[in-house]
Parts: structure tokens; sequence; C-alpha cells
């Protein structure tokens, strides 16, 4: 048989996710800020959708006669009646006015002609004075800008006395520094890049290497600390030989090797790893900007006496509705059937937005309460009690699939009497104890942090033996498991935490 392109066809069977299933698991899985700008795209795309005031707000609250029709995704975590929750949010009062455009538009342009009246004749009768002039311009110069690390070497580059041929070699050389300060590109690279001998570099590197802070532009960790104790004068010291010749075997912390080289006592050698651990090693740490990381809880836990209250964030989601605008041209007869269409369509999909933000938020409110009647003891008593849970338990009991779970509490955090942690926290395996109970990874790991922490750092403890400790607690773990754990916590084996 020849080989050639043949055609054939051929029945088969896939799951595709729907347009609108899609959406609905995006919201889900979406963390409120992130949720927030899905919905607020959304109210750009679909015109049919706005979203409800404060004030409305507040005015359905203190009402009793609220009408029901305009409930927000995020009203009411109870189930709501079937009416209610397909048709609620479509409807509005139907004696609500309709906004005047044409008279806000007449407000504001009085307000900007009554604005210009009245700052043309504040110039005119009320000239600032010398003294004012000077506060104002005291001001603008007192306004900060945060200086980055290259900025501060490229200013120091301008106070030398390098040609231009220079100037620009060091411009290279700044470019290529990091921001810890680190030269990440090697001087022949660098002299290929710029089509210059390595001679013509090497010089200038020297130069940067003398700025501030001590200790930039170093290749690595090795010449960045001993430029710094260079710079201070220090050449002939212990920490500097150290540095110089036992980088190796400090990196490890092999101190009787250190001292045996050098011919030092240990307690002379620790004496100067001490200096040493107060050398920078990182010289542009101090131009990094600061970045902090906000998040906002999706779930609040509250104690009331001896129950814990379970709420869901909704300030943080749109409070939506669909338009009367679009109801009225819905029912009005001048519009074509394409314009009605049209209509019908953004309708329907607001709709499914609503009921799936509706949807989203008793999901992961009914998993939030879960979590507390599981973890009462953690919210009372804290880390140490945890209980060990998984998120298919948590799914019979909410009455939806495991992967929903999974999506519902995914770099989603809850604030808690213990403080605020990520809601995947509270979903680990477990250990057995000596009576037959189980025990949560998470609080095994917690003691074996209480039990490094406390130990003798001249005679540190081994994994069997925290292992023996923990049998003592009635905790049955292997040594491999310790070993893990440890790993996990950031503690170095024993052979490296002694200090002589």
């Amino acid at each position: 048989m020849g080989l050639g392109l043949h055609l054939s066809q051929r029945l088969s069977q896939s799951l595709v996710l729907a347009p609108q299933l899609q959406q609905s698991l995006a919201l889900l899985q979406a963390p409120t800020l992130e949720l927030k700008a899905l919905v607020e795209q959304e109210l750009q795309q679909n015109p049919v959708l706005e979203e409800i005031t404060e004030p409305e707000m507040d005015l359905r609250e203190k009402s009793p006669e609220s009408d029901a029709d305009d409930l927000p995704a995020s009203a009411d975590l109870a189930e709501p009646p079937e009416d209610v929750k397909f048709d609620a949010a479509t409807e509005r009062m139907a004696n609500e006015p309709v906004d005047d455009f044409q008279a806000e538009f007449e407000k504001l342009v009085q307000m900007d002609q009554d604005w210009r009246d009245h700052f043309s004749q504040t110039n005119t009768v009320n000239r600032s004075t010398a003294e004012e002039d000077e506060k104002r311009e005291f001001m603008f110069n007192s306004i900060t800008v945060e200086t980055s690390l290259a900025q501060h070497l490229m200013a120091q580059v301008r106070d030398t006395n390098l040609s231009d041929e220079d100037r620009g070699i060091a411009e290279l050389l700044i470019g290529n520094i990091d921001d810890y300060g680190f030269l990440m590109a090697t001087v022949e690279e660098l002299a290929a890049s710029a089509n210059l001998p390595g001679e013509k570099i090497l010089p200038v590197l020297k130069v940067i290497q003398g700025f501030e802070p001590v200790g930039v532009g170093a290749r690595d960790l090795r010449e960045c600390l001993m430029l710094q104790l260079e710079r201070a004068g220090k050449q002939e010291t212990l920490e500097y030989r150290i540095i110089r010749d036992y980088m190796e075997a400090l990196g490890k912390r092999r101190i009787p090797e250190i001292a045996r080289g050098a011919g030092q006592s240990v307690d002379d050698v620790q004496d100067a790893l001490a200096r040493i651990g107060r050398l920078e090693p990182r010289p542009g740490r101090a131009f990094l900007p600061v970045v902090e990381q906000y998040v906002a809880p999706e779930v609040f836990v509250a104690r009331d006496g001896d129950e814990f209250i379970v709420t869901t964030n909704d300030e943080q989601i749109p409070h939506l509705r669909i338009s009367n605008v679009y109801k009225d041209l819905m029912s009005g007869g001048e519009n074509n059937a394409e314009v009605k269409n049209y209509i019908r369509e953004k309708i329907r999909a607001g709709k499914f937005l609503i009921k799936s933000l509706h949807q989203r938020q008793t999901t992961i409110c009914n998993i939030g309460r879960e979590i507390v009647k599981r973890q009462r003891e953690f919210m009372e008593k804290g880390v140490a009690h945890l209980k060990p849970m998984t998120m298919s338990q948590v799914a019979d009991v909410v009455g939806v699939h495991e992967t929903t779970v999974s999506r519902a509490v995914s770099g989603k955090y809850i604030q808690t009497p213990q403080g605020v942690f990520e809601m995947k926290y509270f979903f680990t395996a477990g250990l057995q104890n000596a009576h037959g109970e189980n025990v949560s990874n998470t609080s095994v790991k917690d003691m074996i942090a209480e039990i490094f922490k406390a130990e003798d750092s001249a005679k540190p403890l081994s994994d069997q033996e925290v292992v023996k400790m923990l049998t003592a607690k009635g905790i049955n773990i292997a040594r491999r498991t310790v070993a893990k754990y440890r790993d996990e916590l950031g503690i170095l084996p024993s052979n490296l935490r002694r200090v002589y």
C-alpha cells in the first residue's frame, strides 16, 4: 500500500465545557479582588447589567418592603426560592424614575461655570505672597522619590574622573548588575558584547566596586564579603582568611576543618564566623522596592458566646441587577426582532452571571461553615489542635464534587480568631497517635518545630531522637517523615546545626 493522504470520518464522544459553565467555574475559582475585576469587566461588556449603589443598598436594608426582585448575588446566602433564584435580578420597581441625562448635564455645566467664576475672582483678589510661594516650593521639593540601585550607581559615576569611553563601560557594567548588587555577566561576555578587550573593562569594574553600597559589583558572594572586609581594612584578619581560603567549608559549616586548616582554635573560628555573619550578603537590598502583598479574606469567623458565626466578604463584590431601561426597550414595539434578540441574549447572560455569583458565595460560605464545624478546637486553642480533614469529606457534606471544593478554596483566605489562614491550610492528612486518634500532620510539624527550637545548640537533636520524643507523646512517626518535615521547616541537619 502506497503512502498518501486519506480522508475518513469517525464518530467519538468528548466532554466540552459550555462557555457559561466555564464562566461559572472561573468565578468560583477567582479570589475576591480578582473576582471584582471580572465582574467589572462584565459590567463593561454587557450593557443590560448595572451596579446597585450603596444608597440603594442602605435603603433596601432599612425598608421592610424591599423588593426581592433586585437581590444581588451576595445579598442572602440562604438558598433562594426558585423564582427568585432565576429571575430575581431581572426586574426593578415599576415606579422607579428613569435618569434625566439632560438635566444632569445642565447641572454639570452650571457647576463648572460657577467654579470658573470663583477661581477667576480668587486669582484677581487674593494674590499669593512671596512667603506662600516659598512654602509651596518647599513642599514640592520635599516630595521623595525612591532611587533605584542603578540610579544610585550612575550618580556616583558622574562624580568620577572617568573618560567618556570608561563612562560608557561603567554604564554597561551597571546595566548588568542585578537588584541585589551582583554582576550577572562575566568580563569576557561584556568584552564580547562591547567589542572591547577585557583589560579595559576590569579597571572600570574596580572603580564601581569602590562605590556605595559596599560590596556592589561583586561577581559572587565570596568576592562581595571580601570587598566589605577590604573596605574596612581587615585583610589580615581571620575572617578574611576564612572567606578567601575556606568558603566551601564555610558554606557547609565544617568548623573543625576550618580550624585545622587555619591553625586556629574552634572558639576563635566561631568568633570569626560571628563577625562574618554581620556582613551584608546582598548589598543592593536597601534599594529594593517595598512590595506588600494584601489579601482580602473570603470568609470571616467571629465568636458569639459558645458559637462561631461564619459570614462571607460581600462588600468587595459589586451588587448587580438588570437595567430597567432595557426592559422598557423589550416591552416597546418600536424595536425590530434583531434588536430584541440582542437584548434578550444579554439579559440571559446577565441573569446567569448573577446566579453564578450567588451560587459562588453560597458554596464558599457552606465550605467555611463545615471547616469551622470540623476544626472547632483549632478555632478555640490554635494550631496544635488542628485535625486532619480532606476535601472529599467536606464535599460530601456540602453536596458538591471534590474538585468544586478544590476550586472554591484555591487562593482564598479565612479570618479566624487565631489569625488569617489560607483555606487550603485546613485540609491536611493525618497521623495516628497511640490512642488511635488522628492528628493533623500540620500539628505534628508544629511540634517538631518547637522541639528543635528548644534544643541545645551545642548538642543538636538527631532525627531519630526527635522520633523518640514524639513517640513519648503518643505520636507514631517514621524517621524519614521527621526528616521530610524538618526540610519543609527549613531546619538544617544536626551536623550543620552544631555550634561549637
